[in-house]
């Protein structure tokens, strides 16, 4: 197990990190910012920040458990995460947004009745390059997108 958290990448993680510096004091800035970005703290994703951090997994898990606003278990099958940053906001996040609640029928925050799709807002993703972007499961990144590409992002999850 500790082989494949060397080797998967999770550049919403590193953003974060990054972001809020790699330093053990950041930790609880780190785990939330991490849990926005992907809905919840996986226990792989919590070795991968002990890693970055160079700090005991014990601690990570230990703070994880502690606070209750801390959640390790995602909340429907695939949490699509929806950049509103000032990048993809310009470029059309709102159009991208409005067919995706059409599409799946729930709001920000909200879970399909089949437990298959939640939807989130993100502040950054860290792809704005590539604005408007969304993220599925926090690993999956879809960049430049239109309403009209979202269909066949869907179905791929389905």
């Amino acid at each position: 197990m500790a082989q494949q958290v060397e080797e998967k990448k999770y550049p919403q993680v590193d953003f974060v990190i990054r972001r809020e510096g790699a330093s053990p004091d950041s930790l609880i800035q780190i785990l939330h910012g991490v849990q926005e970005a992907l809905g919840y703290l996986p226990e792989d994703v919590q070795k991968y920040i002990a890693k970055k951090l160079k700090i005991p997994m014990t601690t990570v898990s230990g703070v994880v458990s502690f606070y209750n606003f801390f959640k390790t278990k995602k909340d429907a099958e695939h949490v699509i995460m929806v950049c509103m940053g000032t990048a993809c906001y310009v470029k059309g996040a709102d159009k991208v947004l409005a067919e995706l609640t059409r599409l799946l029928n729930i709001k920000p925050g909200e879970i399909t009745k089949d437990g298959r799709f939640s939807l989130r807002l993100v502040r950054c993703i860290g792809a704005c390059g590539m604005a408007p972007v969304i993220a599925v499961d926090g690993t999956d990144v879809y960049g430049r997108l239109t309403p009209e590409k979202l269909g066949g992002i869907l179905e791929k999850y389905k």
